[in-house]
């Protein structure tokens, strides 16, 4: 019985095998790869620099070199053509050619490619002419004739999101700028980085591609939905390439210096455990160190209360007057170094003050000469930019470095101000707001990288203080530098005011952040000598203990305001000067 069944279904698997057989010779046969035949590259003939003909009429470009360095290392032969982008992405459709060396990534393109690992970033960017003020994002868009290459990755895009505007279609790019140079039409949605080449020639003058990309796509091979042996060895070839090092030689060559390649997530733990580990045992040998000193103190405590206290004070005294004299030490070693080196930045900033007039003098009489010849021959290069957009940039850039030299040789004179020994005691009359002007100069960059939200409110008519300038300068310096340091966002503000307090005859500066304030705790002890709420960055809890010290110099006093989670407001206030009988 068993053997009549076998007989039975023997010509029905026969057949089967057979029919598989033929199928498996039929995808054998249709896969180039397979049969070792060339395997057919597609490219657009005009998009450098990534895949154009040169002089010759022969294929180069970032993609073409790629395409042939893949080819090596991977043993296939190819043969390369380029013609229209429409017409190339149309040949790949029909099996003309077996892949694209170079398209956008693009979800929509899904349905009829498989894309590599991507190679390139591409940025898209819109093209207007110079006097076009009209155009400055997509959503400018609406309404408007737009060129744009047909069967481009920014065809695909303004069909996808429905745009509403005049599509003018076009062959290359260089057919998109060419057409929009001329005078018609609104703009162009030209890749960024090719438009920039083809801007060499002579007839495309007049437009530019706005400062902001449109979106930028990941760039890369692509293949006919399916094919994915021919795509896997293209993607073997390019991480080939990439552990060589050549495929970084390549990129560069074409497109410049390359971004740092990302930090993998375990090179990131080794790292952290490296430096975290060894920190961790340091925090726990010192919260243990620190526990035991604490119970070996408490344990002590109630026979030498006394002794300590003296002691402690004593300590305090010697350390405050210990660094109070360190303190001077340091400022008379500032002193000179800065004094060397605004000796040593003022000699080439002379220099520059010095040229510059020159060079404007020297700009205003050659100008009517470029003037002149701009009329009779047209837009010429001057540097890497056309004529007509630098006779309006040089005076600018003039003005602009001229500027900024002043700038430096102030920021130099305060600097040499700050750390100037002044032996002229605390008689001088010192107007509270210069000092405060003068210290925002020296933490402007501090202040920038702090906070996007400072404010300064100078009362007008407010009367001098006794004192000296300079030290009080270090007072301003290091309550703002702690209002930087107390702020936990850039939105967050500091604001600072200056008014006279008419009761007590004192003018006062305030000084108020947004930042995470402090403690009632904490607050009784800010400036105790050698406390900080800021240990583990490298504070010394000496800064308000000295600035305190400079207050009561000059008969002043440091008032502190806060709650934890709503900022701080410090007050300093400064006897009024009066005329000595």
């Amino acid at each position: 019985m068993h053997s009549s069944n076998l007989k039975k279904i023997f010509p029905s698997i026969l057949i089967i095998t057979l029919l598989l057989g033929f199928s498996s010779a039929i995808v054998f046969a249709e896969d180039p790869a397979q049969l070792d035949l060339p395997v057919r590259i597609g490219g657009d003939y005009n998009y450098p620099p990534y895949e154009y003909l040169d002089q010759d009429g022969l294929p180069t470009g970032y993609n073409v070199e790629l395409s042939q360095a893949v080819a090596r290392v991977m043993g296939m032969e190819i043969n390369i053509q380029l013609g229209s982008w429409g017409e190339m992405r149309q040949a790949l459709e029909r099996g003309d050619v077996d892949l694209l060396m170079g398209m956008a990534h693009t979800k929509e393109r899904l349905d009829e490619v498989e894309f590599s690992i991507p190679h390139a970033k591409v940025h898209q960017s819109i093209w207007i002419r110079d006097d076009n003020k009209t155009i400055r994002s997509i959503k400018d868009l609406a309404g408007k004739e737009i060129i744009v290459m047909k069967g481009s990755v920014m065809h695909d895009y303004m069909l996808d999101n429905e745009i509403t505007a005049d599509l003018f279609m076009v062959q290359t790019l260089a057919d998109a700028l060419r057409l929009l140079a001329s005078g018609h039409h609104d703009c162009a949605l030209v890749a960024k980085l090719p438009g920039e080449y083809l801007l060499t020639d002579s007839t495309l003058s007049h437009i530019h591609p706005i400062a902001r990309p449109l979106v930028a796509q990941d760039y890369g091979f692509a293949v006919k939905k399916g094919n994915l042996e021919l795509l896997a060895r293209f993607n073997e070839g390019l991480s080939l390439l990439k552990k060589s090092g050549e495929y970084r030689q390549i990129r560069e060559k074409w497109l410049g210096v390359l971004q740092p390649e990302p930090i993998s997530w375990k090179n990131f733990i080794r790292y952290g455990a490296l430096i975290i580990g060894p920190l961790m045992l340091v925090l726990i040998a010192f919260a243990l160190w620190s526990w035991t000193l604490r119970r070996q103190v408490f344990l002590r405590t109630a026979e030498l209360e006394r002794e300590i206290a003296e002691r402690m004070r004593s300590a305090e005294e010697l350390q405050i007057r210990q660094k109070q004299l360190l303190h001077a030490d340091k400022m008379t070693s500032l002193g000179v170094l800065v004094a060397g080196v605004a000796h040593e930045i003022n000699n080439p900033n002379g220099l520059i003050q010095l040229s510059l007039p020159q060079l404007r003098k020297a700009h205003q009489s050659i100008e009517p000469i470029l003037e002149s010849y701009y009329r009779q021959h047209g837009d010429f290069k001057l540097g890497w930019f056309d004529y007509s957009r630098m006779r309006q940039e040089i005076p600018k850039m003039l003005e602009e470095m001229l500027e900024s030299s002043n700038r430096i040789k102030r920021i130099v004179e305060d600097l040499k101000d700050f750390a100037r020994r002044n032996d002229s005691g605390l008689d001088d009359m010192v107007d509270l707001n210069d000092i405060i002007r003068s210290a925002l100069r020296l933490v402007d960059n501090a202040l920038r990288k702090a906070t996007r939200h400072f404010q300064a409110d100078y009362a007008s008519d407010l009367p001098c203080f006794r004192g000296n300038g300079h030290r009080i300068e270090q007072v301003v310096v290091n309550l703002i530098l702690n209002a930087c340091q107390a702020l936990t966002s850039v939105d967050q503000a500091i604001e600072l005011r200056t008014y006279e307090q008419q009761d007590d005859n004192m003018v006062v500066l305030e000084v108020r952040d947004q930042g995470c304030g402090l403690d009632e705790d904490t607050l009784r002890r800010i400036t105790d000598p050698f406390f900080t709420t800021k240990r583990e960055t490298g504070g010394t809890g000496l800064g308000l203990s000295v600035s305190e010290g400079i207050v009561k110099d000059h008969l002043g006093r440091l008032e502190f305001s806060s709650q934890p989670g709503q900022g701080m407001v410090v007050r300093l206030l400064l006897p009024i000067y009066e005329e000595r009988r």
